[in-house]
């Protein structure tokens, strides 16, 4: 069975590469445009995130935060883990999940503890928020509400996902780090996550080439929101309704797309993928639920409810068949990736 997987995944990856042979023009402009998107926008939003995760873990992990002991005992999160939980929210996609997956390496956290809050503590950050999706809207408040909805459908997921028995975080193998030290660990990481970013973005100029020109703006949108997420985000400047890009917006932040759960692969290594993707799919769908009703207060656009739904539910739809699949073939939560 395992061989038969494999020669499946070989013919798929020689099509690929007679494609490329064949239309080497498209997989040029996806691969510059992959490259200009990570010089432009993903290295400025995340490397410094990245350098400084390596510091504040090493420097607060253990470390019990008082005020945060409520949202610790909802959430379901070790003692000493709150300096993860917060870099989750701040450091974007994919410095939360790579800092559980060091917290694992260095016996911090137990295997059970990490891959369940791998299902919340990777989130995209305020720098992308305010950055990438600043230009879909005339004012910030869709940018706050955007980022106050990312926050809630997270604390959501963590409270909804079950608890069993949580540990605390141990810091007695936790090695000490050095400045030099956190920027080769962010360079390396930084190039797998762009190296996602080039990939996905190749693809994405294949299908355009060759099938989303035949689709609306919308459903355009929606699958390439799916794929990659600053595209998706990109993407929602087609579309005329104020509402609808408020709402797949959200949508697309709170599932992370296909290319960060990939990052998310990379950096997780030996962990594996835990709870991410059934997090993930849960973040999306709280967050659809909770624009909705913002979206009404700040746009108060009728449009989405006529027009635009049929994405969003094409989008839940794809998203549950995703998830079905991965858990049929049993490799997202025991088996690393």
């Amino acid at each position: 069975m395992k061989n038969k997987g494999q020669l499946w995944i070989g013919i798929g990856m020689s099509l690929c590469l007679l494609m490329i042979i064949l239309d080497t023009k498209t997989a040029l402009i996806g691969a510059s445009e992959g490259i200009e998107l990570s010089i432009r926008v993903v290295i400025p939003s995340l490397f410094p995130f990245l350098v400084l995760s390596n510091l504040i873990y090493r420097s607060f992990s253990g470390i019990h935060i008082p005020f945060l002991k409520p949202i610790n005992r909802l959430c379901g999160i070790p003692n000493g883990a709150e300096s993860i939980y917060l870099l989750g929210f701040v450091g974007g996609y994919p410095v939360g999940a790579r800092s559980i997956a060091q917290a694992y390496k260095d016996g911090g956290l137990q295997i059970a503890d990490a891959r369940r809050m791998l299902g919340f503590c990777s989130n995209a950050g305020p720098a992308f928020i305010f950055g990438m999706a600043s230009t879909l809207f005339s004012t910030k408040a869709p940018l706050w509400a955007l980022w106050c909805i990312h926050i809630v459908s997270s604390l959501l997921v963590a409270i909804i996902l079950p608890k069993h028995n949580i540990g605390s975080c141990n810091t007695s193998n936790k090695p000490d780090i050095s400045l030099p030290d956190a920027v080769s660990n962010g360079v390396k990481t930084m190039g797998l996550i762009c190296g996602w970013v080039t990939v996905f973005r190749i693809l994405i100029a294949f299908l355009r080439h060759w099938l989303l020109w035949l689709l609306p703006p919308g459903a355009q949108a929606t699958l390439i929101g799916i794929l990659e997420l600053s595209n998706g985000c990109i993407c929602l400047n087609n579309l005329t309704s104020p509402g609808a890009r408020f709402v797949l917006c959200a949508a697309f932040l709170g599932f992370g797309g296909l290319c960060v759960a990939m990052q998310t692969v990379s950096v997780t290594k030996n962990l594996g993928t835990g709870m991410y993707f059934p997090g993930k799919v849960l973040q999306c769908i709280f967050s659809i639920l909770l624009s909705l009703i913002i979206q009404h207060l700040l746009f108060n656009d009728g449009d989405i409810y006529t027009v635009q739904m049929p994405y969003l539910f094409a989008l839940l739809a794809l998203l549950f068949i995703g998830i079905a699949l991965l858990y049929r073939s049993k490799k997202v939560v025991a088996i690393p990736v």
